[in-house]
């Protein structure tokens, strides 16, 4: 077997095996760093690694000095779920072993992985704990310089920093986690408050629309049965026909709302029941048949565009011929779609003073649904402006770039 087949097929089974490590409960994984460093106490070349801070003449090595090493690596065990415990125990075993001049082994490393996993992952008392750990360490000088150790003050003050080094990397680590957790919560806060005004802002353009629609059709139908009794059966198919949509696009949004947010990204699919550009004709149908003349025009070559683009396109032409049945019902309406190499642009424009005078009521021009829709716009890089026109009406334009439907 090649060195290339058998590293391509290394690769994956190191990625598994690690993950799967990464999977398993932190007793179990602190188990076998404690068990490791257990055993490699044992081992005589590595007999001389580790902190040694008493320098008293060596005691011959027995079963107290084996159980104070275990003492000093298996309280690992626990690290991260007693923090404060395995501290204890290990700094005691270590604070015994040095004063009765036991030889230095490899296990006084746990008492630095003590450290640094108080300061990593201890949550309460830590101040009490800090303070408690400098009273022990004073009174292991004390015992020691009573013992006979050759050390002074200096030689004591430079082994602190090494312990106080351990912690402050242990808090440090703490520190950066506990920021970060901030962070992803406020990254999700913003993520949630955004999805919710984009829905609110969804149901709102389907509402209105679609129940305003079904007003004017109504009120059309039941004028019709004075007046040609023969065309209200027309009228009612339109009100149960703008009922449907209405229902179909509601059931859109409310699949949106139960999916989970990587359902929701994850499911491309969900945007084919999205209103889209295409769609724009059964708008003007709609408004046709609920009385409104409108005129429908295109420019340039259509191209499919990414969702968000299509539905902000359909969204500002829904929400400006619905304002067009509200404000100026019966007024031409004329509704055109460009499409540019750069640009998308939807203009859809009223006539008569009526248009222009509902325009300029409060909140008419700049109402929820074009605050809205002119938030959408500018969140893909476009622009939306709308304002009575020069010449008498009502005029929305929104100019949004072009992005193409990758597949």
């Amino acid at each position: 077997m090649s060195l290339q087949k058998l590293r391509s097929r290394s690769g994956p089974l190191l990625r598994t095996s690690l993950g799967r490590w990464q999977e398993r409960d932190v007793l179990v994984k602190d188990g076998v760093l404690a068990l490791m460093l257990a055993l490699l106490a044992f081992v005589p070349p590595l007999s001389q690694v580790g902190a040694q801070i008493g320098d008293l003449p060596e005691r011959t090595p027995s079963v107290l000095s084996g159980g104070l090493t275990l003492a000093q690596t298996l309280p690992l065990v626990i690290r991260r779920r007693r923090p404060a415990a395995c501290l204890a125990v290990i700094a005691a075993a270590f604070a015994v072993h040095q004063a009765l001049g036991f030889a230095t082994t490899f296990a006084s490393v746990g008492l630095y992985l003590a450290l640094y996993s108080t300061g990593a992952h201890q949550v309460r008392y830590r101040t009490g704990l800090v303070v408690a750990a400098g009273a022990g360490y004073t009174l292991l000088a004390v015992v020691l310089h009573r013992a006979g150790s050759p050390n002074s003050i200096p030689d004591y003050l430079a082994f602190s920093l090494a312990l106080a080094a351990a912690w402050l990397v242990g808090s440090t680590v703490r520190t950066r986690r506990t920021e970060e957790t901030k962070r992803r919560q406020l990254a999700a806060e913003v993520a949630t408050v955004a999805e919710r005004a984009r829905i609110a802002r969804e149901l709102h353009d389907v509402v209105t629309h679609h129940v305003t629609a079904m007003v004017v059709q109504a009120d059309a139908a039941q004028y019709l049965l004075t007046s040609a009794p023969e065309r209200v059966g027309e009228g009612l198919t339109a009100v149960s026909d703008t009922g449907r949509r209405a229902l179909k696009e509601l059931r859109y949004l409310l699949g949106v709302l139960e999916a989970t947010g990587e359902a929701a990204s994850a499911e491309p699919a969900g945007a084919d029941r999205a209103p889209a550009l295409g769609q724009v004709r059964d708008l003007v149908e709609q408004a046709r048949r609920s009385g409104q003349p409108v005129e429908f025009s295109e420019r340039g070559e259509w191209r499919p565009q990414g969702v968000n683009v299509e539905l902000a396109a359909y969204r500002v032409a829904q929400e400006a011929l619905t304002n067009a049945m509200k404000y100026a019902s019966g007024q031409p309406t004329r509704v055109m779609l460009g499409y540019g190499d750069e640009h998308i642009e939807i203009v859809v424009a009223t006539d008569g003073p009526v248009a222009a005078q509902a325009a300029r009521k409060p909140g008419a021009g700049g109402g929820r649904g074009l605050a809205g829709l002119r938030a959408r716009v500018r969140m893909l890089d476009g622009e939306l402006t709308s304002g009575p026109r020069p010449e008498g009406g009502f005029e929305v334009r929104a100019t949004i770039p072009s992005k193409p439907f990758q597949e």
